[in-house]
């Protein structure tokens, strides 16, 4: 094998807890993980030349050691010493600082890739625990699917399979730094929590309206009061039919969860008119596993 195509699937957080603040820095959190049918693209092919080259069709993204999936690449150059080099090119439709993982799904893909590529026949559990050097993210993104989330976001357990349906996705042109998010987020006793025992239960009965319902993110009292558009966005798609809708990570993309496709699509082309999102996608919840 001398190539190989990857797709890189987005997340979204069907529930989203903050326990504590660790004394590391890092935060306890307990999330409800799902995959959406939204991707990048990853081209990986071997070089003759040495080293780690990427291209992609977004001039603002670096292409050396600051992105993930350089960082991917050089943690298996590293440890396992493969003497070609690899060229990658990434086409980028995730969006950006997005809270949809787009990084950390990318340098998944790059570790998954490279061990098909290179033929290094490592097991998910060992590509996960690499994959956790880069991100905590990463892990889930090796994983996909349904899945509970713990610890800063590495400790994961497979839930059922989502019901599927339509999920709208819309990002306002702003950008939502997760350092800025996490650093004033207030953690007391009147924060009220997000039930992620509920949204646990509603996906084993496979209650798309009760998933919908428990849906929860405690960081919009952080993101949403810094800018009011993710409330905005959020109204106009439950006016439209969402059975939920809800911000993401942290922020700021909002996605919507509906019944059926028909609302989906009328719901999209209102959000279209608002003028209220940059970057608009209609998809699917996507439960397949690696």
């Amino acid at each position: 094998m001398e190539e190989i195509k990857v797709k890189a699937l987005a997340k979204v957080n069907l529930g989203l807890d903050v326990l504590r603040k660790r004394e590391d820095g890092y935060h306890e959190v307990r999330m409800v993980m799902q995959t959406v049918h939204l991707y990048d693209l990853l081209e990986i092919r071997k070089t003759a030349e040495p080293g780690i080259a990427i291209k992609t069709n977004l001039d603002f993204l670096p292409v050396n050691e600051n992105n993930l999936i350089y960082k991917a690449a050089k943690l298996l150059y590293d440890a396992y010493g493969m003497k070609e080099g690899i060229a990658v090119n990434l086409q980028k439709h995730i969006p950006v600082a997005a809270g949809m993982a787009g990084g950390s799904t990318d340098a998944a893909a790059m570790l998954y890739g490279m061990n098909k590529l290179f033929c290094l026949k490592l097991k998910q559990a060992k590509l996960m625990e690499l994959g956790v050097k880069i991100g905590a993210d990463v892990p889930y993104c090796l994983m996909r699917g349904t899945a509970l989330a713990e610890g800063i976001g590495e400790k994961l357990r497979s839930l059922p399979p989502m019901p599927k349906c339509p999920v709208l996705i819309a990002k306002p042109g702003i950008s939502v730094s997760t350092k800025y998010v996490y650093e004033n987020l207030e953690l007391n006793g009147h924060t009220v929590h997000p039930d992620i025992n509920a949204q646990i239960l509603a996906i084993r009965r496979k209650d798309l309206k009760a998933v919908a319902g428990h849906m929860g993110n405690l960081l919009e009292t952080v993101t949403v009061s810094k800018y009011p558009v993710i409330n905005e966005i959020k109204r106009c798609m439950t006016e439209c039919g969402a059975l939920g809708a809800m911000m993401s990570g942290s922020g700021p993309t909002v996605f919507g969860l509906f019944e059926d496709g028909q609302t989906a699509k009328r719901a999209c082309e209102t959000l279209r008119d608002s003028q209220l999102a940059k970057q608009i996608y209609l998809t699917s919840i996507y439960n397949n596993r690696r």
